[in-house]
């Protein structure tokens, strides 16, 4: 491929701008192209100049003019010709250390599996909201019929993720700007949360009695602890003289392939204290007799873990044991779609209704916001606003007779 600079006259102000024609396959072309100088090399204390390129004059001028105006505000960020890919693998690798590994999965595979094979190959100067915005389109409506639509809240995560990534670049920067700050996201339905009915709690309690995991149920029901929390409870976190229970770690299980069970920190990251109702403590005692008798039982298999909760041999129990017990016991009372998670609900309902304020409940629960807790139970609050309404209706009633 050849190329002829050929000099023109430019407008005033306009800088080094030239005409350029090239030959390539055979076939001239022109373009014009501008040259700027942004810096000296410390080394050598030659000029490091970059350069601009259009289809005509004034639209190479009217870039010359932006980082002329850049350089001098000293918002200027040199253009990136690295992949978005390229970036990826960087931010990934390095910029994450501060994020569990459950959630660094989480990412990776947002990223692998859905933003690389899309959008891998654009160079970081050249992405923009428009294509991130049809990227977000196509996963709720894909083109192909044999690609099944991810849901809002999936496409949701992914914004969280390339929001994240592209963030870093613009504060190392690698990036002018976050083009996903200007993406629309689709609208979420929140799920309707599903507590047990006092009915339901009633026959539930009645049917547990003396089942296997008896004293977890109840206590995760009388505590609204998470379930990966009641999972990582150990005994120093239970103080029986205050009757407190300290939630500082949960037990969590990698979601790699062959993934183990490990310990960290709650969900938001901090802990909490609880003060359990006596009946809650009396529960633990229950627990902890029971222990010394499994240990027992055990003899030279058991395993000391510590845990509040364990399996036979004093083992780590697992999630699916518990859960499946719980489905298992839920069907037989005529309620098979309650999940586990619908005790923590409950709880919280019952805390509200029982004139917990809102933010006593939200620290019980672990929730980083009390704002976050109205937006769960909001709905609790206003049938709550309105049985007061009609109690005051019937109040009036009775005093205009």
């Amino acid at each position: 491929m050849s190329r002829t600079m050929l000099p023109s006259r430019s407008a005033a102000g306009s800088g080094s701008i030239r005409k350029v024609t090239s030959t390539k396959n055979g076939k001239p072309y022109t373009y014009w192209q501008a040259r700027y100088t942004v810096g000296y090399d410390p080394g050598s204390g030659k000029q490091i100049q970059h350069s601009v390129a259009g289809k005509t004059q004034r639209e190479v001028r009217q870039k010359l003019n932006q980082m002329t105006y850049e350089l001098d505000q000293g918002t200027y960020v040199a253009p990136n010709k690295m992949s978005l890919r390229e970036w990826m693998d960087i931010w990934l690798r390095d910029y994450l250390n501060g994020v569990k590994p459950s959630t660094v999965f989480l990412y990776k595979q947002d990223v692998e599996k859905y933003i690389l094979p899309r959008l891998g190959a654009v160079k970081l100067e050249v992405l923009d909201s428009v294509m991130i915005q049809r990227f977000y389109n196509e996963l709720l409506h894909p083109n192909r019929t044999n690609v099944k639509p991810l849901a809002p809240k999936s496409v949701k995560c992914i914004h969280g993720v390339f929001h994240r990534a592209l963030k870093k670049a613009v504060e190392v920067g690698y990036m002018r700007s976050n083009p996903t700050e200007a993406c629309e996201l689709p609208r979420l339905v929140k799920p309707e949360i599903k507590p047990l009915e006092e009915e339901q709690v009633a026959l539930f309690l009645k049917e547990i009695k003396g089942h296997t995991h008896e004293y977890l149920y109840k206590v995760a029901l009388f505590t609204g602890l998470r379930e990966s929390e009641i999972h990582g409870l150990t005994w120093d976190c239970i103080n029986f003289n205050t009757g407190t229970i300290l939630v500082k770690q949960q037990l969590v299980k990698g979601r790699e392939k062959g993934g183990q069970y490990h310990m960290t920190t709650p969900k938001n990251g901090k802990t909490r204290t609880i003060t359990a109702a006596p009946t809650v403590m009396e529960l633990l005692k229950a627990q902890k007799a029971k222990q010394v008798l499994m240990r027992i039982d055990a003899g030279q298999k058991w395993q000391e873990t510590n845990l509040v909760f364990t399996n036979a041999e004093g083992g780590i129990l697992s999630y699916r044991t518990t859960y499946d017990c719980f489905k298992r016991v839920a069907t037989r009372l005529g309620f098979p779609d309650a999940r586990f998670h619908d005790l923590r609900h409950t709880y919280a309902v019952a805390s509200i209704k029982a004139g917990d304020d809102i933010k006593t409940v939200q620290e019980n629960l672990g929730h980083a916001t009390a704002a976050f807790t109205l937006d769960v139970y909001g709905h609790v609050t206003q049938q709550m606003k309105r049985d007061s309404a009609n109690r005051m209706e019937a109040f009036i009633s009775s005093v205009l007779c």
